[in-house]
């Protein structure tokens, strides 16, 4: 029965193993090179800067250099190993030799601190360096988001006047056939409707170029597909508008944040290079083993003859002192000295460049949000009801279709400035976003 039991035992155990193995290979994440999977669905602006946090390859590379800090930092905490020597003499011809074994243990009494507060800093910076390459990342999908929705915005005005061109033409070339109305008006409208349908091909090719764009800093091949959720018209809601609990000051902005831990870098480099320049002591021990002999006989203890010679052994302590005299490090404090200097001018201009930017941003939101407001509320509205008047007009036989064509392209003319309005109130937005530092 004990036997059974044992079996069993061992039966359940390889079981569990197999499956943690099998656990452990599902949980493996996806290897790099192997192709990006592709979003599904229509993306919002909320999950494409998710997914470009998560797949952009950039991004990804710089937070390896995170890793590689940290790494650094883990090597500088060590100490230098210890030294193991070992000679051996021979006297040629001879029976003579000597053996020797040396051991030397730096005891590195000053240079860990400076190295590891070093290597601690620049991990610091690093990181910094990362999460300012996440917000600048996070702008530029923004702004590719905004690109193509507005370029899919002016091709939707696009396909909805060649249809209004369409039906005006085949309405028109009823009235031409019926004797009333000329044939020139239908000529001038298939005109307009050959450019309008030129114009749609053009916006279409740039819609689709503002897509692969934005499908790039989402990390996705330009073979997949990607449909926006979110139109022009909702990103520009001034609902979006940044919380107050969002509005952060320049200082904590992740590039000056940056700055700042490259102070703090350039100090720690001054004080390592100092420490370098001061003496330190490494510790030795030898052993030595020797075998000497003469080439001739002598009496041994028992009276027997034997050769005259012996095995003897050494032990020797001491240590090594590194005297700075000639080398205090005094030109590597100078270096770590003005490249400290430097960082805190860095810094400055980081932090003054945070500043400007948050202004401007401001600024520019501010008056975008009311040229789209007056244009929402009376250019546009005002704009679509002449096309409508002057299209009547033109149906009652009391306008021509040049009034016409001219109303409608005008018309365009101004559903391409609200376009670019929208763009440009959008774009305002996503700096003022990025100048504060908001991320998701």
């Amino acid at each position: 029965m004990t036997g059974q039991r044992s079996m069993r035992m061992k039966e359940r155990l390889r079981a569990a193993a197999a499956l943690s193995v099998l656990a452990a290979w599902l949980a493996v994440p996806v290897e790099a090179g192997q192709p990006t999977p592709s979003p599904a669905g229509p993306l919002s602006l909320e999950d494409a800067v998710s997914w470009a946090l998560a797949h952009e390859p950039g991004l990804r590379a710089e937070r390896t250099e995170a890793d590689v800090a940290q790494g650094n930092l883990s090597q500088a905490a060590l100490k230098p190993n210890p030294m193991v020597s070992l000679g051996r003499q021979q006297q040629p011809g001879g029976t003579d030799n000597q053996t020797t074994l040396t051991m030397e243990w730096p005891l590195d009494l000053f240079r860990v601190a400076g190295r590891v507060s070093v290597a601690g800093r620049e991990a610091e910076a690093t990181r910094f360096r990362v999460a300012d390459r996440q917000r600048l990342l996070v702008a530029e999908v923004r702004a590719a988001y905004g690109a193509a929705a507005a370029a899919q915005r002016e091709l939707d005005v696009l396909t909805e006047l060649v249809k209004t061109a369409a039906r005006e033409l085949e309405v028109t070339g009823s009235r031409v056939d019926a004797g009333a109305a000329p044939a020139i008006d239908r000529d001038l409208l298939l005109v307009e409707r050959r450019r309008l349908d030129a114009d749609r091909l053009l916006q279409d090719a740039r819609a689709h170029n503002a897509t692969l764009a934005l499908q790039r800093l989402l990390g996705l091949d330009p073979a997949d597909t990607v449909t926006l959720r979110e139109s022009l018209e909702s990103l520009v809601d001034p609902a979006s508008a940044p919380t107050q609990t969002a509005k952060r000051i320049a200082d904590h902005r992740p590039d000056v944040q940056a700055a700042g831990a490259g102070i703090r870098t350039a100090e720690a480099a001054v004080d390592r290079a100092r420490r370098e320049g001061r003496f330190d002591v490494a510790l030795f021990g030898t052993y030595t083993r020797m075998q000497a002999s003469f080439p001739q006989l002598g009496y041994g203890p028992g009276g027997d003859l034997q050769s005259v010679g012996d095995t003897f052994h050494y032990l020797a302590a001491g240590a090594t002192v590194t005297v700075p005299w000639r080398n205090d490090n005094r030109g590597e404090i100078a270096a770590a000295t003005a490249r400290r200097r430097g960082a805190e001018a860095r810094y400055a201009e980081a932090a003054l460049q945070a500043r400007t930017e948050i202004a401007a941003a401001t600024t520019l939101d501010t008056q975008a949000r009311a040229a789209v407001t007056l244009y929402a509320a009376e250019v546009l509205p005002l704009a679509r009801q002449n096309l409508d008047v002057v299209r009547q007009t033109y149906e009652l036989g009391r306008g021509t279709v040049a009034d016409m064509l001219g109303e409608q392209r005008r018309y365009l003319d101004i559903e391409r400035a609200y376009t670019e309005t929208l763009k440009q109130a959008y774009d305002a937005r996503t700096s003022l976003l990025s100048a504060l530092g908001v991320q998701p």
